[in-house]
C-alpha cells in the first residue's frame, strides 16, 4: 500500500494558505546547471505561487568561485526584504558547502542546513526530511515511541538529521549505512531510506507490515526510482512505503514552506 505524498502535501499547502503570506520574499542560489536541482527547484516554485510566496531564483555560474559564492549569499542575508535562503544541493565540485552553509543566518535557513553541521546554537526549525518523517508516521498506523526504526544511508541531508532527531525517541534504532549488514531491517517497524542506490531495499528484507519512508533518488531504465523496491501487485506481503517519484518529494517542498512560514511569523501581510 502506498503513502500518499500528494495528499499530505497538500493538506499542509491548505493550512498554509489560511495564514497570511510572509512580507519578504524567499531567495533560492543555484550554482551550475544541475538537472534534479533545477527539477526540485521548479517544484518549490510552483509552491511559492500557489502560496502567493515571491520566490527569488538567482542562477550563478558552475565555475563561481568560493569568495564569489558566499559574498552573493552574504548579500542576500543583509537585504531586510529577505525572509530565506535556500541553497539547493549538492554544490559543484571544488566549492566548500559546509563553508557556504555557515554564511547563512540561522534566521534565514529555511533548510535548517546549519544544525545538520552541529553548529552550536539551538535549531529554531526542524530540518524538512525530518518533518517529513514525521508526517508520515502522524498519518500511519504507527506510533514512534512503540516502533523500532532502521535509518538506511546517513548522508547529510537526510539520513543524519533524520537519525540525529530519532534518538531517544523510538523503542529502538538501528543506523546503517550503504554496503552494511541490511539484515537488522528484518525487525525494524520502520524504515527510513535516502542512499539513492535503485532497488537497496527489497519486500523480503523487511518485516510484514513495516513502513518505508523512501527518500532515495535515482535513474534506473531511464525512471526515477527509490531506494525501495516496491512489491509486486500480486504479492501477498503487505508494506506501506511511499512511491519515488510522488512520496516524499511533495512533502518535502511543503514542509520548507512550512518552515518560511514559521522563520517569518511575525512579519506577515
Amino acid at each position: 500500500m502506498m503513502v500518499d505524498g500528494k495528499k499530505i502535501a497538500a493538506d499542509i499547502i491548505a493550512e498554509l494558505k489560511k495564514r497570511p503570506s510572509p512580507g519578504k520574499f524567499l531567495a533560492a542560489i543555484l550554482v551550475g546547471e544541475n538537472t534534479a536541482s533545477i527539477s526540485f527547484l521548479n517544484q518549490k516554485k510552483r509552491i511559492a505561487d500557489e502560496l502567493g510566496v515571491d520566490f527569488r531564483l538567482h542562477k550563478l555560474p558552475e565555475d563561481i568561485s568560493q569568495n564569489d559564492l558566499t559574498g552573493e549569499i552574504k548579500m542576500l542575508a543583509a537585504d531586510a526584504n529577505c525572509g530565506g535562503i535556500i541553497l539547493q544541493l549538492p554544490l559543484p565540485s571544488g566549492l566548500d558547502r559546509d563553508g557556504a552553509i555557515e554564511s547563512i543566518p540561522l534566521e534565514k535557513d529555511v533548510d535548517a542546513l546549519r544544525s545538520a553541521l552541529g553548529l552550536t546554537e539551538a535549531p529554531s526549525l526542524l530540518p524538512p526530511a525530518v518533518m517529513v518523517v514525521e508526517a508520515v508516521i502522524r498519518n500511519s498506523k504507527f506510533e514512534i515511541q512503540n516502533s523500532s526504526v532502521a535509518v538506511v544511508g546517513l548522508g547529510f541531508l537526510v539520513g543524519r538529521p533524520v537519525a540525529n532527531w530519532a534518538k531517544g525517541k523510538f523503542k529502538d534504532i538501528s543506523l546503517l549505512d550503504k554496503g552494511d549488514d541490511l539484515g537488522v531491517l528484518k525487525n525494524a517497524d520502520i524504515v527510513v531510506c535516502g542512499t539513492g542506490v535503485p532497488g537497496l531495499i527489497k519486500p523480503e528484507m523487511l518485516k510484514e507490515n513495516a513502513l518505508v519512508i523512501d527518500f532515495g533518488y535515482g535513474q534506473k531504465d531511464g525512471k526515477s526510482v527509490g531506494d525501495f523496491v516496491p512489491p509486486s501487485p500480486d504479492s501477498s506481503f503487505s508494506i506501506l512505503y511511499s512511491p519515488v517519484p510522488g512520496g516524499t518529494g511533495p512533502i518535502l517542498v511543503a514542509e520548507l514552506f512550512e518552515n518560511f512560514y514559521k522563520l517569518n511569523a511575525d512579519q506577515r501581510r
